[in-house]
C-alpha cells in the first residue's frame, strides 16, 4: 500500500465519524488543559511565596492523581462507545479484504491523531490560560501578582506522560478487540444489539438490602470520628447498590411494570418499558455511572463550598481570641510571668486586651466504658480503629474558671461534677463517673455550652470536659494518674486569650512580640515551661488557603465530573438512538402514528435521563447527616449553612442537568425521527 494511506483512511474515519468523535476529542482536550492547570498551579513559584500559596499547593497536589486517575478510568468508557459505533465499519474494511494487521494500522493512526490533537490542543489552551489560574489564586490568598508569563516544563512533561500513557492503553484494549474478534460478528454487532437480560432477584434484592445499610449507616453515626472512618465504606457500598439496582433491579420493575397489564398496555408504556427492559444491562450501567457522577459533584462542592464559607467560624473555633497563651504548667509563678509578658507588649502597643479568656486545664486520654474510664494507654490504644467512639480526650476544669467565663454560679462539692461533650450528641447515661486510678465523683449535670478551645479544635477525636469543685481536684488526679511516662502523662494548662481591636498587621506584631517575650524568659530559665503563642492574625492565610485549597479542588474536579456526566448522555443518546431507529421505523410501518411514537421516546428519554437525577438526591439527602459530622471535625458547628448549600447545589445542579437532557435528547429524536418525524 502506498505511503499514507493509513493516516488518509483514519482521518477519513475521524471527519465522517464527526458527531461521535468531536464530543470525544473536546473532552480529551478539556482534561489535558485541567491535568496541566493543576500541575503548574501545584509547582507555581509565584503561589508558593504566598502567604498560604504552600498550603493551597498542597491542596492541589491531592487532586492530580485524582484528575490522572479519573482521565484513565472515563477516556476508557467512552472509547467504548466509540469502538462500538466502529466495529461495523472495521468488519467492513475485513470483507473488502483488509487483515487484522491492516486495521489495527488504521487503529494506530487514529490513536496518534487524536493523541496529537488533543494532547496539543489541551496544552496549548492550558499554558495560555495557566497565567489566568495563577491570578486566581493570587487573589483568593490576597497576594501581589505580576504579569511575567512562563511554562511549567515540569508540568508540561508530567502531563505528556501520563496522557500518552492512557492514550497508549486506550489503543492496546481496542487493538485487543480486533484481534479477538470475527469479521462477520464486527459487521453484524451494530445490529445485533443485546439480549433482553432475566430479572436477576437476587441480585436487585442484594443492592436493595446494600444500599439500606448504607443509609442506615449515614443517619446512625453519632461520632464524628466513627463518620470519617466509615464514611468511605458508605461511598462504596453505596456505588455497589447503585449499580446493581440500575443494572438488575431496573429490569426487576420492567418486569413487574410488564406484570401489570392496567399500565403495560398502552402504547407509550408497552414500547419504552419494552425497549428498557431489552437492553437494561447496558443501560443500568450507564445511568448507573450518571447517577454517581452527579452525586460525587453534588457532595463534594457542598462540601467544600461550606468549609469555604464557613471559613471564619471555624477560624473563630480555632482561635477562639485574636491572641492565645498556652502555658503548659500549674506553677503560678511561671502563669503569672506569661501573663505580665502580654501585658506589658500590650501596654507598649498602646492596646488594651479585650474579651479576656483564661482558664486552667488538666489534659489526658481515655477510654469511656460504662462508668469506668480507662487511662492506661495500652489499653485504649488497641480501640484505636474498632472503638473509636469510646475514647475521648479529657479537660478537666475548676468551676470557678467555667462561671467565670459562662457568668455561671454553680456550686460543686468535692465528689460532684459537671460534663459537657463536644463534636457529638454523646451523653453520659449513668449518675457518676470514675477515673481509673484517680477516684469517682458524682455527675450533678451535663451541660450544653462551654467556649471554642483551640486544643479540641486541632483534635480528631472528640472531647469531654470535667468541670470539678477546685483546682486541688486537678492537683489530686495528677498525683495520682496510674500511668505516668514520658510520653503519656496528663498535662496542665494554663489557657489565656484575648481580643484585640486593631489592624490584623499589628495584631501580628503583637502577637510576635509577646512570644519573644515569653522565649526571652525561657532563654534566662531553662526550667520555664513550655508555651505556645498563637495569633489569628497569623494564622488565618494558612487556614484560609487551606479551605480555599479545598474548595478551588473541589470546583475543578466537579467540573470535571459534570463534563464526563454530560459526554456519557450524550454517547448514550447517540447509541440508542441508533438501535432505536429502525424499530421505531418497523412501528410505523404496522401502524403506529408519528405522535404516538413521539410520545413513547419522550417517555423513554425522561425515565431514563431522570430516574438517575433523583437517585443521586436521595444520596446526597442521606449523606446530609454523616457530611454535618464530618464537618464538625472542622470546626463547622452551623447546621443551617450546610443544609443551605446542599440544597442550592442540587437546584443549580438540577437546572444544569435539565438543559442537558434537552440537548443531548435532541441528538436522539434526529437520529431516531430519520426524516418522517419533524421536531
Amino acid at each position: 500500500m502506498k505511503t499514507g494511506f493509513y493516516p488518509r483512511l483514519a482521518w477519513t474515519g475521524i471527519r465522517k465519524n464527526k458527531k461521535i468523535y468531536l464530543p470525544y476529542i473536546a473532552a480529551c482536550i478539556v482534561m489535558v488543559m485541567i491535568f496541566y492547570m493543576i500541575c503548574f498551579l501545584s509547582g507555581n513559584k509565584m503561589v508558593k511565596n504566598l502567604n498560604g500559596g504552600a498550603t493551597m499547593q498542597m491542596m492541589l497536589s491531592l487532586g492530580t492523581g485524582v484528575m490522572g486517575f479519573f482521565a484513565l478510568i472515563f477516556l476508557f468508557y467512552t472509547n467504548s462507545f466509540l469502538m462500538k459505533r466502529r466495529k461495523k465499519e472495521f468488519g467492513l474494511y475485513h470483507i473488502l479484504g483488509m487483515g487484522k494487521k491492516n486495521v489495527a494500522a488504521v487503529l494506530v493512526w487514529e490513536s496518534i491523531l487524536t493523541a496529537g490533537i488533543t494532547i496539543l490542543a489541551g496544552l496549548g489552551i492550558g499554558i495560555l490560560f495557566s497565567k489566568l489560574g495563577e491570578l486566581i489564586m493570587v487573589y483568593m490568598l490576597e497576594g501581589t501578582g505580576d504579569f511575567s508569563y512562563y511554562v511549567e516544563t515540569k508540568a508540561v512533561t508530567i502531563t505528556l506522560g501520563v496522557f500518552f500513557s492512557i492514550f497508549l492503553l486506550i489503543l492496546l484494549n481496542s487493538v485487543r478487540q480486533i484481534y479477538l474478534s470475527d469479521p462477520i460478528e464486527l459487521l453484524r454487532s451494530e445490529a445485533e444489539g443485546e439480549k433482553p437480560p432475566k430479572a436477576n432477584w437476587l441480585a436487585a434484592l442484594f443492592g436493595a438490602v446494600l444500599l439500606g445499610g448504607a443509609y442506615w449507616l449515614a443517619v446512625t453515626i453519632e461520632e464524628p470520628v466513627s463518620a470519617m472512618l466509615w464514611f468511605f465504606v458508605a461511598v462504596a457500598m453505596v456505588i455497589a447498590a447503585t449499580y446493581l439496582l440500575f443494572c438488575s433491579g431496573s429490569v426487576v420493575l420492567c418486569r413487574i411494570l410488564k406484570a401489570n397489564k392496567n399500565y403495560y398496555y398502552k402504547t407509550s408504556h408497552f414500547i419504552s418499558v419494552s425497549s428498557m427492559m431489552y437492553r437494561m444491562k447496558r443501560n443500568g450501567a450507564g445511568l448507573a455511572s450518571i447517577c454517581i457522577l452527579s452525586t460525587m459533584v453534588l457532595v463534594m462542592l457542598s462540601g467544600t463550598a461550606c468549609l469555604y464559607l464557613g471559613c471564619e467560624e471555624s477560624m473563630r473555633v480555632r482561635y477562639p481570641r485574636n491572641v492565645v497563651m498556652d502555658t503548659y504548667s500549674a506553677d503560678v509563678q511561671y502563669v503569672s510571668q506569661v501573663h505580665e509578658t502580654a501585658e506589658k507588649v500590650l501596654e507598649s502597643y498602646g492596646e488594651d486586651g479585650e474579651n479576656l479568656l483564661h482558664y486552667r486545664i488538666l489534659d489526658m486520654t481515655g477510654l469511656f466504658a460504662k462508668e469506668q474510664v480507662h487511662l492506661n494507654p495500652d489499653r485504649f490504644q488497641k480501640f484505636t480503629y474498632s472503638g473509636y467512639d469510646d475514647v475521648r480526650q479529657i479537660m478537666v476544669i475548676p468551676v470557678e474558671d467555667y462561671n467565670q467565663i459562662m457568668g455561671e454560679n454553680e456550686v460543686l462539692q468535692s465528689d460532684e461534677i459537671l460534663v459537657y461533650n463536644t463534636k457529638s450528641d454523646f451523653r453520659w447515661d449513668y449518675d457518676q463517673i470514675t477515673l481509673e486510678g484517680c477516684g469517682t465523683w458524682r455527675i450533678k449535670k451535663q451541660v450544653d455550652q462551654f467556649v471554642s478551645n483551640g486544643v479540641d479544635a486541632m483534635q480528631v477525636i472528640p472531647t469531654t470536659y470535667l468541670f470539678v469543685s477546685d483546682m486541688s481536684v486537678l492537683r489530686e488526679i495528677y498525683d495520682n494518674f496510674p500511668y505516668k511516662s514520658e510520653d503519656f502523662q496528663p498535662v496542665f494548662h494554663d489557657y489565656y486569650g484575648f481580643d484585640l481591636d486593631c489592624e490584623e498587621e499589628k495584631q501580628a506584631e503583637i502577637s510576635q512580640a509577646v512570644s519573644d517575650g515569653i522565649r526571652e524568659l525561657q532563654i534566662h530559665d531553662s526550667s520555664f515551661p513550655t508555651v505556645t503563642v498563637e495569633g489569628a492574625a497569623q494564622e488565618y492565610m494558612e487556614f484560609y488557603a487551606l479551605y480555599a485549597g479545598m474548595f478551588l479542588l473541589g470546583v475543578i474536579l466537579g467540573a470535571v465530573f459534570v463534563m464526563g456526566t454530560v459526554l456519557i448522555m450524550y454517547y448514550k443518546q447517540v447509541t440508542e438512538g441508533y438501535e432505536d431507529q429502525g424499530r421505531f421505523e418497523i412501528l410505523q410501518k404496522v401502524g403506529m402514528t408519528k405522535e404516538q411514537i413521539k410520545k413513547s421516546i419522550q417517555s423513554q428519554v425522561l425515565t431514563v435521563f431522570f430516574v438517575p437525577l433523583l437517585a443521586a438526591g436521595v444520596h446526597t439527602g442521606f449523606a446530609f447527616p454523616i457530611m454535618h459530622k464530618i464537618m464538625l471535625l472542622f470546626g463547622l458547628t452551623n447546621l443551617k449553612l450546610l443544609l443551605e448549600i446542599m440544597a442550592g447545589c442540587f437546584l443549580v445542579f438540577t437546572v444544569f442537568y435539565v438543559v442537558m437532557y434537552l440537548i443531548t435528547s435532541r441528538a436522539y429524536y434526529r437520529i431516531v425521527s430519520g426524516e418522517f418525524l419533524k421536531l
